[in-house]
């Protein structure tokens, strides 16, 4: 049996919200899960309070699938599939990772308009855009990994035949 997808893309949904988190929220500090909105702007102590637990609300989600993705790859392996290679599962990480990316862009950054890329900045659009872009990207590259861990797990697993007499 082939490695479980699930797993993988899980991984990529939990690891690219942390990322998100941590390095854009944290880190760079370019925005907070509410830093658009009036009645929370991080310029004020009660507001940046209040983003930040948001921020932790976030973190804990982005940890319960990345449980979730842990749970999974067990419950595979105990069901006999077979371990992934690396370029079939790290295909879907990135695959999950900018699955996440398009999913929080388009909800938070253009639905939403709860925080944008670069609130620090004002939230210009360019960056917006050009981040579901880099997502688009992200899914086409990992989904090209994955393919080749697909093909490379075919040939390992493929039944050897006999040379002809």
């Amino acid at each position: 049996m082939q490695p479980t997808r699930l797993a993988g893309i899980l991984y990529g949904l939990g690891l690219g919200g942390f990322f998100d988190g941590i390095v854009l929220h944290q880190i760079l500090q370019w925005h907070h899960m509410l830093s658009h909105t009036p009645e929370h702007p991080v310029t004020t102590v009660a507001g940046l309070e209040v983003n930040t637990l948001a921020d932790g609300f976030f973190h804990l989600a982005m940890w319960l699938v990345l449980l979730a993705a842990s749970i999974t790859t067990i419950a595979a392996w105990r069901r006999g599939r077979l371990a992934p290679n690396w370029s079939f599962h790290f295909g879907l990480v990135l695959v999950g990772w900018g699955i996440f990316n398009v999913i929080e862009g388009l909800i938070d950054h253009h639905l939403l308009q709860v925080h944008h890329v670069r609130d620090d900045l004002g939230g210009p659009l360019s960056w917006d855009i050009g981040f579901l872009i880099a997502s688009a990207l992200l899914i086409a590259a990992g989904w090209l990994l994955h393919q080749h861990g697909v093909r490379t797990l075919e040939r390992q697993t493929a039944p050897q035949r006999s040379p002809a007499p």
